[in-house]
């Protein structure tokens, strides 16, 4: 600011120099009348010299646009300096104006003194960045007088024979008003169809009377009819548990700036026996037609139904936005869904000439456990399985030791790369704890195969593998393990599994409960006593999680790093790299210290940071790792930021934290 005070005091002014003649000759007077007289003619001889030189700089202009139009008529040329539009020529160096036409001077309104005046002193907010950068066109609309406008240009050298001047920025300026406003007042119009749905009204159904439960019903009408008292929408019943709800862009920005405060009005409503009732909301936007509005709309309620629904989830053009989604999920699972899930996998196992199975990179005991559960069903089959996974890079090293020193699997680990090459037409890939393409073992693999299945327990992310020929996706489970463990007991015997196989299976549910402590339902004990039945020695599974005494000295310097944010969320932040199995350790450590509910550990992987996120319950932190690219589900989540330093990756943590937490 001081710099362009500055500037326009040296700037040659009309105003400037009237100014301190004026001065002079007034303080003058005093001393000498003929003194002042002297300097009012020395003003007034400034006063034409300057008004000559002015004049000799707009006949150098024009001369220049002569130069550069001499194929033009002389029509053309009149046309040019009273066109319709306004036109402009300045000095991007020194943002002095040259030349302007009539239509450029009405619109600033300055007219007499206007090449007396800088760019930046008519229009502040002008950017001419665009034109040094070779654009032809103002990335910015810009307003002036109330106006909109488009602005074009391009700079040019003048003609040679007047060397040594600077660059010359000639600007055309185009008035969008009407435009903008017609394009606002449309997609202010434009339609939004979204599904509402009663999470849980099966189980609000079977709580009290009937007069309760009709009360229960009642109020609900009554929270969403009162959440859209003031907003011009259609909301209609369609199902016992389903609204469809119209709306407006305008009406829809209201909603988003109130949160969707829906979801903690429905909260409160709670039956006799206290199960409170949730919503969740299925945005489908950004789309002309109403049926493919509504398509995106059941993509989202169908996305935020598996990710534990009581949330908001917005089909957009481009991808998914996710908001709410904080409370608790209860288990909603029926053994019908598995049992069709066990029929249909059956059926795709009996038809494939090669399967594979792949879990996510870095494979853990649930991927392997799972794993080893479809290479029981297949050979129960009569087939063989591949497991994709790299020997060398995972955290299951001592089951895998296990598997492999069994006959059954012989041949059986096989790397990314060469089930790549080895895949055929009509393989079956069956892609275990995961439900994101960008976390798999082998993403080429996962392209090559036309028929895949999904088995997984994580609440599913923006991107997930979608065209699956099976998708048995349940985020109420504990591991990908118990899901397959209710897929063999309708599929093989307790017998037909191998006693190495039913310990990887419990030591992947083990795993992911943290000793059955998180995330257990009633079907977890089942599958853990049908692994029991199946010959898992639950000792032996203990000694495949034992750690040596350097593992633990290292996790317990990792929780001397930790801070506390929020009072119940501990943050520790590693500047070296470190055992992945070793930093989940240590944020499961955390959570036993009191009063923590949340623990987050940060640690250096080679250009990156990792990040291992645990919590009891109360605070999502799926939530927040999804912001920081990774994912999980609301008790265990993880990420990776590549090419950032611990610092750099703390910060964003934090500011994460913070917007959960506000939010």
């Amino acid at each position: 600011m001081r710099n362009k005070k500055i500037s326009k005091l040296v700037d040659p002014s009309f105003r400037l120099y009237f100014l301190v003649g004026f001065l002079f000759a007034a303080v003058t007077v005093r001393v000498s009348i003929p003194l002042a007289i002297c300097e009012a003619a020395a003003m007034a001889f400034l006063w034409w010299y300057f008004r000559h030189t002015a004049q000799k700089r707009r006949e150098g202009i024009r001369q220049y646009i002569d130069d550069v139009t001499d194929d033009m008529t002389t029509a053309d040329k009149a046309s040019m300096l009273s066109a319709p539009f306004a036109m402009m020529v300045f000095r991007p160096d020194t943002q002095e104006i040259l030349w302007s036409n009539d239509s450029f001077m009405q619109l600033t309104g300055v007219r007499e003194d206007i090449f007396d005046n800088r760019i930046d002193d008519i229009l502040p907010d002008f950017p001419t960045h665009w034109l040094l950068e070779g654009k032809s066109e103002c990335p910015e609309t810009v307003v002036m007088g109330g106006r909109h406008f488009r602005v074009f240009g391009n700079l040019s050298h003048p003609s040679s024979r007047r060397g040594g001047q600077s660059l010359l920025a000639t600007t055309y300026w185009t008035d969008v008003t009407e435009q903008d406003s017609l394009r606002e007042e449309n997609e202010s119009r434009r339609p939004i169809v979204s599904v509402i749905v009663i999470d849980n009204y099966e189980e609000l159904m079977k709580a009290g009377s009937e007069a309760s439960r009709s009360a229960v019903l009642a109020a609900i009408d009554e929270k969403i009819s009162t959440w859209l008292k003031d907003s011009h929408s259609l909301l209609r019943k369609f199902d016992r548990n389903r609204y469809v709800l119209v709306t407006t862009e305008q009406e829809y920005q209201k909603l988003l700036e109130g949160k969707f405060s829906v979801l903690d009005a429905v909260r409160s409503v709670v039956t006799e026996d206290g199960v409170a009732a949730t919503l969740s909301i299925g945005v489908g936007k950004d789309v002309d037609d109403y049926e493919t509005l509504y398509q995106n709309a059941m993509l989202s309620i169908e996305m935020a139904l598996s990710r534990g629904g009581d949330q908001v989830v917005v089909r957009n053009r481009l991808d998914f936005e996710f908001y709410g989604g904080k409370a608790k999920s209860p288990e909603k699972r029926t053994k019908v869904k598995s049992r069709v899930m066990a029929n249909a996998l059956g059926e795709l196992i009996s038809d494939a000439g090669q399967i594979f199975v792949m879990g996510h990179a870095h494979a853990d005991m649930d991927v392997v456990g799972a794993a080893a559960g479809i290479c029981c069903i297949a050979r129960k089959r009569g087939k063989k399985a591949q497991i994709v996974i790299d020997m060398e890079d995972n955290v299951a090293k001592p089951l895998l030791s296990k598997l492999a020193a069994l006959p059954e699997y012989k041949d059986a680990f096989i790397s990314g790369n060469d089930a790549f090459i080895s895949a055929q037409p009509g393989a079956l890939l069956v892609v275990v704890d995961t439900n994101r393409p960008d976390l798999v073992e082998s993403e080429q693999l996962l392209d090559a195969c036309n028929r895949v299945a999904v088995i997984d327990h994580h609440r599913r992310a923006a991107n997930y593998i979608e065209s699956a020929a099976l998708n048995f996706h349940e985020p109420y489970a504990s591991s990908a393990s118990e899901l397959v463990t209710e897929l063999l007991q309708y599929l093989a015997d307790p017998t037909d599994l191998l006693r190495a196989e039913s310990e990887a299976l419990l030591a992947g549910i083990v795993l992911d409960t943290k000793n059955f402590t998180m995330r257990t339902g009633g079907r977890t004990f089942e599958a853990a006593a049908f692994l029991r039945r199946a010959g898992a020695d639950t000792s032996d599974v203990q000694r495949l999680f034992q750690s040596d005494l350097a593992g633990m000295v290292e996790r317990y310097d990792i929780i001397r790093h930790a801070e506390l944010v929020h009072g119940d969320i501990a943050v520790a932040a590693v500047e070296k790299e470190i055992d992945r199995v070793t930093a989940a350790k240590a944020a499961d450590e955390l959570l036993t210290l009191s009063g923590i509910h949340a623990s987050f550990v940060l640690f250096k992987n080679g250009t990156g940071v990792n990040l291992s996120a645990r919590s009891l319950g109360e605070i999502n932190v799926q939530f927040i790792m999804e912001k920081l690219g990774g994912g999980g589900n609301s008790t265990t989540a993880g990420g990776q930021v590549n090419d950032a330093t611990v610092d750099e990756v703390r910060e964003r943590l934090l500011a994460a934290i913070d917007e959960y937490m506000e939010e």
